[in-house]
């Protein structure tokens, strides 16, 4: 069972599986709905929405989808260049490891909660799905020193790496935050890169729940703690080259164009 923070990976999961189902889909996750039948009554069914609790939930979903598909593309260009040290921070019910296409020599890394892991091993193991790459599982606390942990599974730290940091920051304190990307850095060999949100989205969406009483509009939103506003500006201070990616102008790219103004998005940093 999933409580808590790595309940939240279940949510993002049902948004995943939704999307897949869809004749115009940016991605395909054949687990994801697997994840959901495995905790059926996770959410309870709420049959009345607030206004405002159906537009969190739906820039919440606008956010999950646009940052997947994003995040895949970003990802699959990294080992087109020739990284093949593939991290996932919170990795939570990824499963990039089984359904993108790997170049050979690739490892995938999966770096999550206990609890987290082994829900989301037994589910697949279930669905006796099987790897398109090497994928090793990770099991550590983001907030201690997971960085030895990493290192002990093969991490090899002179070699560069795509980090991918999904949905995590924002239930990280800033000063949090702050110590993950540093320890991150610690491990960039040159040519690494560094992918993650970037945006006052999060704020906006808490200021609207709390303004609205929007209760129910998402579990989620009651743990966010707000992580870096800033994340651009922080790792260009850290040794980082950034570009910034609009959630909206990439929502039109890729024909999910709305109407909900947004001033979220994503950054891609190299060293």
């Amino acid at each position: 069972m999933l409580t808590g923070v790595p309940k939240t990976a279940l949510g993002v999961a049902r948004i995943r599986a939704g999307e897949s189902r869809r004749p115009d889909r940016l991605f395909d996750d054949p687990f994801a709905a697997a994840f959901v039948a495995a905790m059926p009554d996770a959410y309870s069914p709420q049959t009345e929405r607030s206004d405002a609790a159906e537009l969190i939930r739906t820039r919440i979903a606008l956010q999950v989808v646009v940052r997947t598909k994003f995040y895949d593309d970003y990802l699959l260009a990294a080992a087109a260049d020739g990284i093949r040290q593939i991290v996932l921070l919170a990795a939570g019910l990824d499963t990039r490891a089984f359904r993108l296409p790997w170049p050979d020599g690739t490892t995938v890394f999966e770096v999550d909660l206990p609890e987290t892991t082994s829900f989301k091993n037994n589910v697949l193991a279930g669905l006796s799905p099987q790897p398109t790459t090497t994928r090793q599982v990770v099991v550590a606390d983001l907030t201690a020193d997971w960085p030895t942990t990493l290192t002990a599974a093969d991490f090899d730290v002179s070699q560069p790496t795509a980090w991918l940091i999904e949905g995590l920051l924002v239930y990280l304190s800033h000063d949090d935050a702050a110590r993950l990307l540093g320890a991150v850095a610690e491990l960039s060999a040159p040519g690494s890169r560094l992918s993650c949100e970037q945006g006052r989205g999060v704020q906006q969406l808490q200021q609207m729940a709390a303004a609205r009483s929007a209760a129910g509009a998402s579990e989620a939103v009651a743990l966010w703690q707000g992580g870096i506003e800033d994340v651009s500006g922080w790792l260009d201070r850290h040794g980082w080259t950034t570009e910034k990616h609009d959630l909206g102008a990439l929502a039109e790219t890729y024909g999910r164009g709305t109407a909900i103004e947004s001033s979220s998005g994503f950054v891609i940093a190299r060293r």
